[in-house]
């Protein structure tokens, strides 16, 4: 047996030792600072003493509320390897949130970016951060701040050796912690092992994952606070590729100049971020000749968006499923050799669902009645899934555990289908799915339909009670500036009709500004419901013939 537990240690090792001159490049307030692997490494190094001079010990958590730099990227690293854990806290979230996990995970010392203090000045005198022991500004200063005890960064590491005599850690010691961003009540905790995020690496660095390389540079824009930005920084590092972090809140222009100067191959976020950079080189020239392949995860993108990377780019759009109990890729939609000769419209019928499993994982998809659905790209229910990077219980909460969990089976409360070439397509959310006289109708594949609109812009569907009907579909749709309204609700209704049957066409659709987004970018249909809960936006309005039968 082999002696070597699985951990994420030597990913940097191999990285300084192989690729020591590959860059890592960040984009911050002070402008873009690089550096190397061989930097980076000495840099961990000098971490690991910070941390055990603050009397860090084994298996305290270490928080992070931070952007994507290189400051947070030594914490990737450092925190983990140290024998600590990694506790990445989403600054977006709603401040009790923010203080329920940081009580809910007794995070022992606390890294906070300088435009994110207030954030946790606003709690940081409640009794929920009483564990916290100091708190460390990421960068060389601390601005004006009631947060006590309180350094900066640089003063943190400074001074400390930059060689570490890193502990031998076993498969199961606790690295990472994410909270789920608490939807539909607290959020939950998920701890992450080391052989659990070591093993979700190795899956990604597959050709049936994200299949990256040395000659790869990786740019996250889905946040380092959200899931591991999708383990990337771990992925990039085993792999030795050059690491591109946007920094705080990159508007489109700073991701199409960080494409063009620094070669990206390769970047990975939530649909609003790609649709802003489609937006954008609409009016604007830049170039994207390195880039090579852009996943979308979080929710799904419209084949048109999928359309506009690849016939105006060249770019391949990567579809992804996964959720922070699964550390977090489930599935990638790559497709399969004997489709490279499918015509277009096949293959982006393929690449427009979430995709196959990701080696070493096992699904299954389970019916209302408990039985297991068949793979015939029709019949739907809820997907169960299991592996070794997904997790098996929630941090503390034995009531989530016991209504999530089936056995190793985690229920990921995704209404799935799957087609018999075996790719997963998310039908809904079960929490988001239609139905109406007595029928289930897709919110996500109407999403899709208006958004493939040109004149929309953002659009979302959800159920609205209906004496009748039990619910009925409202449209919520922000359109492209200029568009007439009429003639748009018009044109949408129509398209929805020609493709589907007619009792899914909404019942209204409502112009909006902009469509509520949670704190990790999706739409948040909450919000929606909460202040359109109202029966008069749909009484009357189904024709008999047009609903289905009751």
């Amino acid at each position: 047996m082999g002696g070597t537990a699985q951990t994420l240690r030597p990913f940097l090792w191999r990285a300084a030792k192989l690729h020591s001159d590959t860059e890592i490049v960040s984009r911050t307030g002070r402008g873009i600072e690089r550096y190397d692997y061989e930097g980076y490494e000495r840099r961990v190094g000098q971490l690991a003493n910070a941390l055990a001079d603050a009397g860090i010990d084994s298996g305290d958590r270490v928080a992070t509320v931070c952007w994507n730099h290189h400051w947070h990227f030594e914490t990737y690293f450092g925190v983990p390897s140290y024998g600590a854990q990694l506790h990445t806290i989403n600054p977006l979230l709603p401040d009790h949130h923010v203080e329920y996990i940081v009580e809910n995970a007794e995070d022992k010392l606390l890294f906070v970016d300088a435009s994110l203090i207030e954030k946790i000045e606003a709690v940081a005198d409640s009794p929920s951060l009483s564990s916290v022991e100091q708190y460390v500004v990421m960068g060389d200063a601390v601005p004006e701040t009631n947060l006590d005890p309180v350094t900066d960064y640089e003063s943190f590491v400074e001074g400390h050796d930059t060689e570490y005599d890193w502990p031998s850690l076993e498969d199961d010691t606790p690295a990472g912690m994410c909270y789920t961003s608490g939807t539909t009540g607290k959020p939950k905790g998920v701890e992450y092992t080391q052989s659990m995020l070591w093993g979700h690496t190795m899956a990604t660095l597959t050709p049936q994952g994200l299949e990256f390389d040395e000659s790869d540079v990786i740019m996250p824009v889905v946040p380092m606070f959200h899931v591991n930005a999708w383990g990337m920084p771990y992925s990039a590092t085993a792999a030795g590729a050059k690491h591109v972090y946007p920094g705080p809140a990159p508007e489109p222009a700073d991701l199409a100049k960080l494409i063009e100067e620094e070669g990206v191959t390769f970047t990975a976020g939530v649909p609003t971020v790609w649709l802003g950079l489609l937006e954008y080189l609409e009016e604007n020239d830049a170039d994207l000749s390195s880039l090579e392949r852009i996943v979308i995860g979080g929710s799904a993108a419209p084949e048109a968006v999928i359309r506009q990377f690849d016939e105006k780019y060249d770019v391949e759009v990567l579809h992804a499923w996964g959720m922070t109990e699964t550390s977090p890729i489930g599935t990638v939609s790559h497709l399969k050799s004997k489709m490279d000769d499918w015509d277009a419209d096949r293959q982006y019928e393929k690449r427009g669902k979430q995709g196959l499993i990701a080696p070493g994982l096992e699904f299954k998809v389970v019916g209302d009645d408990g039985g297991e659905v068949p793979w015939n790209g029709e019949d739907f229910g809820e997907m169960y899934i299991k592996g070794p990077w997904v997790t098996q219980e929630y941090f503390e909460r034995p009531e989530a555990n016991e209504a999530d969990f089936e056995g190793e089976w985690l229920k990921t409360g995704d209404v799935v289908t799957v087609d018999e070439e075996g790719y997963v397509q998310i039908v809904d959310r079960a929490k988001d799915v239609i139905k109406s006289g007595g029928e289930w109708i897709s919110s996500l594949e109407l999403e899709n339909a208006l958004m493939a609109h040109d004149d929309v812009a953002e659009a979302t569907v959800v159920g609205v009670p209906h004496e009748r009907w039990q619910e009925r579909p409202v449209a919520f749709v922000v359109p492209v500036e200029g568009t007439d309204e009429d003639e748009l609700r018009e044109g949408v209704l129509a398209s929805i009709r020609e493709e589907y049957p007619r009792w899914w066409a909404p019942d209204e659709v409502v112009f909006i500004d902009e469509v509520p987004k949670t704190a990790t970018g999706k739409f948040d249909k909450k919000v929606l419901r909460e202040e359109y809960d109202d029966q008069s936006l749909v009484e009357g309005a189904v024709p008999e013939d047009a609903a289905p039968d009751e």
